[in-house]
């Protein structure tokens, strides 16, 4: 296993065409947090040929399940048949922690979300659908973990500090 690198997972899931919206930590500091996070969270569609593709994408980059008291050799076939009869997975891959969410507290899963996602340019060549501030704030809520509730604290900060920028009619991507 190597260190985190959220770029890697993401090109396997472009490189398989994976349909998906980040969401968790990674989406939080997308949209402008400074929340600290060591996994990708993404919520996948789950027709029959995006699982194919997510089914891809798991074994290039050898996915396992983790977790606390979950064995490094307890089967796991990252097929999309597993994918189907399941709905979240955490898991270690090559790339780092990667953990998939068919419907993530709160929602109704990735219909829900892509609806009022947006696409973010991370740079050559790659881009990628963010969950909005107020769908994040949504699943944090519904989970209602405390490190959710501490995330939920800053995304709403975030969301007061856009909305000051726009009452000013400052863009709040350009800042001052």
């Amino acid at each position: 296993m190597t260190g985190f690198d959220p770029d890697a997972i993401l090109r396997a899931l472009d490189a398989h065409g994976v349909r998906f919206v980040v969401i968790g930590g990674l989406a939080g500091n997308l949209r402008g947090t400074a929340d600290v996070t060591n996994d990708l969270d993404i919520c996948y569609a789950r027709d029959a040929e995006n699982l194919d593709g997510l089914a891809a994408a798991l074994l290039q980059m050898d996915a396992r399940l983790r977790g606390p008291g979950v064995p490094d050799d307890v089967p796991f076939t990252p097929d999309a048949l597993t994918l189907r009869h399941g709905d979240t997975f955490t898991l270690s891959t090559s790339a780092g922690a990667f953990d998939v969410f068919g419907t993530p507290s709160g929602t109704a899963g990735y219909d829900d979300l892509a609806a009022s996602a947006t696409s973010i340019d991370l740079g050559r060549g790659l881009v990628v659908r963010v969950a909005s501030l107020e769908d994040l704030m949504r699943m944090k809520r519904a989970a209602g973990r405390p490190k959710d509730l501490i995330q939920l604290e800053h995304l709403g900060a975030l969301r007061e500090e856009i909305e000051r920028f726009r009452a000013q009619g400052m863009d709040p991507q350009q800042g001052a």
